[in-house]
């Protein structure tokens, strides 16, 4: 038996579908102990977004990183894709799994999905983890992430998502790393980061029915003018209402989310502790696996 088939036989996760009423979803899931999910951002999914810290949890822990609607393998169907709807989601998911409770992690859009579910039904989650959360300050906006503010405007939306898809499927594998670089931050090896698997996997989600328009609906009700002057979803007022352990993990060079967001989180809320993984950006679970993983089992074994 060769390497290849050595890491692929003790592989403890496992890709899978489960159907929660009409909805089929497409989770990642495995190992045995405590349980804990994973919740991903905006325009990834469980398997891309968790691909280097799923399997290492899976040795004690039951680990779960479900796609969300609209988004992986999930079925995509025409609602509207806001945070308050996928935090119902996640409590399905929840129940079906047969989770009383369960540690929840969340990155960037997945942090403040956690954060909605861990204030509004707080005996489901035991442990929470924000990664590079949205809804702690107001981002800041610079020239790389205007195209989101973009993709708001009818017609213009689905011609930039139109333009992507098509781009990933023409442009060199290394253009589209440093094009994404510029949106995350992200100074590691973006080879690594952004390997080949992950821009087939990206490629794949970009080509599907349904897709186009679950990200735009998702970032139309983040990005409008409720939202970015009156703060909707800056819940920092309601911090002091969690009363279980709180770790956050951030990457200190994010462009959209900055450091100070999580350094006055973490002042904000009573049982939280914070660290900083210097040399990443808004995905230290992906540009620092090896450290994000060390902070993440001292936490959750802690």
């Amino acid at each position: 038996m060769n390497g290849r088939e050595t890491r692929a036989a003790t592989k403890r996760v496992h890709s899978g579908f489960v159907d929660l009423g009409a909805l089929r979803v497409h989770h990642m899931q495995g190992g045995r102990g405590t349980p804990v999910i994973f919740i991903h951002g905006l325009g990834s999914s469980g398997y891309m977004e968790w691909r280097n810290n799923l399997e290492p949890f899976a040795t004690r822990h039951r680990v779960l990183a479900p796609d969300l609607p609209g988004y992986g393998r999930t079925d995509k169907p025409r609602v509207r894709y806001t945070i308050p709807y996928f935090a119902r989601f996640v409590q399905r998911y929840m129940y079906d799994r047969g989770l009383r409770s369960a540690a929840v992690i969340g990155a960037s859009l997945g942090g403040r999905i956690a954060l909605e579910l861990a204030l509004e039904e707080p005996k489901l989650v035991r442990k929470l983890v924000l990664v590079n959360t949205l809804g702690l300050g107001r981002p800041q906006v610079r020239m790389a992430q205007m195209a989101y503010g973009l993709v708001t405007i009818p017609r213009v939306g689905e011609a930039v998502m139109g333009f992507a898809r098509d781009a990933l499927s023409w442009a060199p594998r290394t253009m589209i790393r440093r094009v994404a670089a510029r949106y995350s931050g992200a100074s590691a090896d973006l080879s690594r980061t952004m390997d080949d698997t992950y821009l087939d996997d990206l490629r794949e989600m970009y080509a599907t029915d349904g897709f186009h328009n679950a990200y735009l609906s998702t970032v139309r009700s983040l990005v409008n003018p409720r939202a970015l002057l009156g703060g909707h979803h800056d819940v920092t007022r309601r911090l002091n209402e969690l009363k279980i352990p709180v770790q956050l993990i951030w990457g200190a060079d994010d462009p959209l989310f900055p450091l100070a967001h999580a350094e006055r989180a973490h002042t904000l809320i009573e049982r939280s502790q914070l660290a900083v993984i210097d040399g990443a950006g808004h995905t230290p679970q992906a540009e620092r696996p090896e450290e994000f993983n060390r902070v993440l089992h001292r936490f959750l074994d802690g």
